[in-house]
């Protein structure tokens, strides 16, 4: 006889040994393609997300990130305009997607995030320590960028937005509306700060007078700058002249700093059901942002210059190892794999959510998403270049300096321009408070859910304890000095560690647990098993991938610089420090595993290769059809042990069971009394 269900409880998956575990004639809501409102937690100890829009929000938002605003487009124009777009499609297919399906399949699946997640294989469960501390890293620098947003999202209304002047107090000579012409002569007067030639002041430390510098001024190119870049440099950020002068904290970053972290603590005090709510709004207004300010940057001279110089192919470019590198290296940097995040939001699924939907949906989204701003993002570049008479490659920067330089002198040129710049600072706000979320709580998850004893009760105070954390380590980013110690961060925080992050974990799934039962997991939730497109990628193609993305950075790697400005030896040394921290629990936690483990070390380490006993799915339901779905070679295989022991799981006093499995009686001591809360299944 078999166990009573409800038409809730059964899974659409068919076991291999031919016995049906299921009868429902709904084949599972998750195929509908539903997106309806939830019913209620279907975990009731961790929670679900509210509704399946939550997720999918969620994880549109997390991808969607500032690289798709300000790196994509200037990667697409920097290498080859339009034929960009085939190496960056073709690694989509072959490493983004697959990447992106392989995290959140073992998510949703074990109902845990990245760190508690390795009880599939524990010798690997430095992976997801590593995963949580580049999260963690990250997470520090992004929201100073989230920071200098709120703060030109302040300073945009007014009248009239303070960089589209020279007459601040922040300016000096240099500065000029039009930079086309560099500021040659000056009749006399040394940079603009009116030191003529009958000035007789010694300069002892080259030896000469400053008249007989003024005398031959006219031989002197001084670089004009922009009022945008003025007021990037010398106000916003006060910059210093290096990492040896820090200087002191900025108030005006300081106050939009705290206001920064507390919208992160208001937004994820409850989690995914707080966050979640939110997402309909960070997650879906940026698109709407881009389509106002692609409407209007259309009609503006100069636009379809800039458009064209973003999408006429330049295909000689493809015959170069850097264009694919690069294409390779922002597919997997842009999907979020490695990070935790997908893991994480996956976890807080209900069971039969339709992963492989998600799967194909979130990424395309993403990529689009990346290619529509680049005509947004040049719409805007070709206007300035017409209006200050440059050509657009003097124009267009990547990274920090199109979104807090280029695109505010863009938008201080056109009318009602406040208006402008509110819409555009919102819009990044929003792009970099979705992103903040997946990290974030990626933190707070890893540590609730390896510590669930202590901390499952108390998610208001770990949230509220490392947002504190946070903020303090980042106080020294909103210094004059600042923006050089995130720049060592950003260039190298993430740079290898993600890579060879993901490199294990993809390995480490698909041939030390197994891509067959991993694709039978994914079965038991959707209904059917990952298309053979997906395993000969996790299998061959990704980690290739992956490896040739390693490489790759490898050989382009330079120590890192600040425009002009070179760090000193220790600077870089730290910066490498901070590369390895994250690779440091890999070794570490396999090492400290091995020497907690009993047996030889050839045993040990066999064991530790296997999944611990309570790994599989988190609700008893689902975890009765896993382990009936399991043959006795695939459970000892997967488990260990031999055909003598017996995997102990509790059942009600009532249940009638079905055993699919033989026991063989003889093995079974005769005086060994099996009580009613338990049922013997031989392994």
């Amino acid at each position: 006889m078999t166990t009573e269900k409800t038409m809730d409880d059964r899974s659409p998956y068919e076991a291999e040994s031919g016995k049906s575990l299921v009868a429902s004639s709904s084949s599972d809501s998750c195929s509908s393609g539903s997106y309806s409102m939830a019913s209620g937690d279907e975990n009731k100890e961790r929670g679900n997300w509210s509704g399946r829009l939550d997720f999918l929000l969620s994880c549109i938002g997390y991808a969607v990130g500032l690289g798709n605003i300000w790196r994509f487009p200037y990667l697409c124009y920097r290498n080859g305009g339009g034929a960009f777009l085939i190496p960056y499609l073709t690694f989509l297919i072959v490493c983004g997607m697959p990447l992106f399906f392989l995290e959140i399949s073992y998510g949703q699946f074990a109902s845990l995030s990245p760190i508690a997640v390795w009880r599939m294989s524990p010798l690997f469960k430095g992976i997801g320590y590593g995963m949580v501390i580049i999260s963690g890293i990250v997470c520090i620098y992004y929201n100073i960028i989230i920071t200098w947003t709120l703060y030109y999202l302040f300073m945009s209304l007014r009248a009239v937005v303070p960089w589209s002047t020279c007459n601040n107090e922040w300016n000096d000579g240099r500065c000029a509306l039009n930079t086309k012409e560099n500021m040659t002569g000056m009749n006399g007067s040394l940079f603009g700060y009116g030191v003529d030639s009958n000035t007789s002041v010694s300069l002892r430390s080259v030896g000469v007078t400053v008249a007989s510098v003024a005398a031959n001024v006219s031989n002197i190119t001084i670089k004009k700058q922009t009022p945008s870049e003025q007021y990037w440099r010398k106000h916003v950020l006060d910059i210093s002249d290096g990492i040896d002068d820090i200087g002191e904290i900025r108030w005006q970053l300081l106050l939009c700093l705290i206001l920064a972290w507390v919208l992160v603590f208001l937004c994820l005090f409850k989690g995914v059901k707080s966050s979640g709510k939110v997402v309909y709004v960070t997650a879906t207004f940026p698109y709407l942002v881009l389509i106002i300010l692609l409407v209007r940057g259309v009609t503006l001279p100069g636009s379809w210059d800039g458009i064209k110089f973003y999408l006429i192919p330049r295909w000689e470019k493809l015959a170069t190892f850097k264009v694919w590198g690069e294409a390779a290296a922002q597919i997997f940097y842009s999907i979020g794999a490695a990070w935790g995040a997908l893991i994480t939001m996956a976890s807080y699924n209900k069971f039969h959510n339709n992963v492989l939907r998600d799967a194909i949906i979130v990424p395309i989204l993403n990529c689009g998403t990346s290619i529509f701003a680049g005509f947004v993002i040049f719409a805007i570049i070709g206007f300035m270049a017409h209006e200050t008479g440059e050509n657009v490659e003097d124009v267009i920067k990547g990274g920090p300096g199109l979104a807090f330089v280029v695109y505010p002198e863009a938008v201080a040129k056109l009318p009602i321009s406040p208006l402008w710049a509110v819409l555009f600072f919102l819009m990044l706000f929003t792009i970099g408070l979705d992103s903040q979320f997946g990290m974030f709580e990626t933190m707070t998850s890893a540590f609730i859910d390896e510590f669930p004893t202590y901390l499952r009760n108390k998610k208001l105070l770990v949230t509220a304890a490392l947002c504190f954390v946070e903020f303090l380590l980042g106080l020294p980013l909103i210094t004059r000095g600042g923006i050089y110690i995130l720049q060592i961060m950003d260039w190298y925080s993430s740079t290898f560690s993600l890579m060879i992050i993901s490199l294990t974990e993809c390995l480490a799934i698909t041939w030390v647990y197994g891509i067959g039962r991993f694709s039978d997991d994914i079965a038991l939730m959707i209904g059917r098993h990952p298309p053979l497109w997906y395993k000969i990628c996790w299998m061959f193609i990704t980690p290739a991938v992956i490896l040739f993305v390693l490489i790759f950075s490898m050989v382009s790697i330079a120590p890192v610089t600040y425009d002009d400005y070179k760090y000193p030896g220790w600077a870089i040394s730290v910066g490498w420090m901070m590369a390895m921290c994250s690779l440091v629990p890999l070794p570490i936690c396999a090492i400290l595993a091995i020497v907690r483990e009993e047996g030889t070390l050839l045993e040990r380490i066999k064991k530790l290769l296997k999944p611990r006993a309570e790994w599989g799915p988190a609700l008893p339901q689902y975890r009765e059809k896993y382990e009936a779905s399991l043959s006795g070679e695939s459970r000892l295989r997967i488990f260990g042990g031999s055909s003598k022991q017996y995997y102990m799981t509790p059942v009600k006093a009532d249940q009638v069971l079905e055993v699919d499995l033989k026991v063989n009686l003889t093995s079974v001591d005769q005086d060994e009394e099996f009580g009613p809360e338990s049922k013997l299944t031989s392994v």
